[in-house]
């Protein structure tokens, strides 16, 4: 990694609030920090929102192989993250009990809940190829992005 993780989360802060400036429209806004987040973070192989629809989480705008539609609350990273609202990191998901494979090639994950008036309406998820790939450094500056997101759908 060319820049040290600090400054790539101080750009994807910046990036992230720049794009959704000015825009409302939900959709489009999380389709190009999916896109923003693809771009900006090596070795991912997913980036991506689900929104909380009842009791499932349902498939938004993302970047990656095709994907699970629909994930039960409290099943997998991400509804273990939506349930809970509680982020998670996962060093090899097939150690994670529950654990949805919607790609075989995923083996690291990270999922942070976006909770608005102190309710649930999504999560960010991101997985990657290598092992242990998110640490507390990820989540510090991967909750600044989901906290601009979730000022934008306020």
């Amino acid at each position: 990694m060319a820049k040290n993780k600090q400054q790539l989360y101080v750009e994807l802060e910046e990036q992230t609030k720049a794009l959704l400036e000015g825009e409302s429209d939900v959709i489009a806004n999380l389709a190009n920090v999916s896109a923003l987040i693809w771009n900006a973070l090596p070795d991912i192989n997913w980036a991506g929102f689900y929104f909380l629809k009842g009791e499932q989480l349902v498939l938004g705008p993302f970047q990656g192989k095709p994907a699970c539609v629909r994930i039960p609350l409290g099943r997998g990273v991400c509804g273990t993250a939506a349930k809970t609202q509680k982020p998670q990191i996962v060093e090899d998901v097939h150690q994670f009990e529950g654990h949805i494979a919607c790609d075989q090639a995923s083996n690291s994950e990270i999922v942070l809940p976006i909770v608005v008036n102190d309710e649930v309406q999504g999560v960010l998820d991101i997985d990657s190829p290598k092992f242990s790939r998110f640490d507390n450094e990820d989540l510090e500056g991967l909750s600044k992005v989901v906290a601009i997101v979730q000022a934008a759908i306020a």
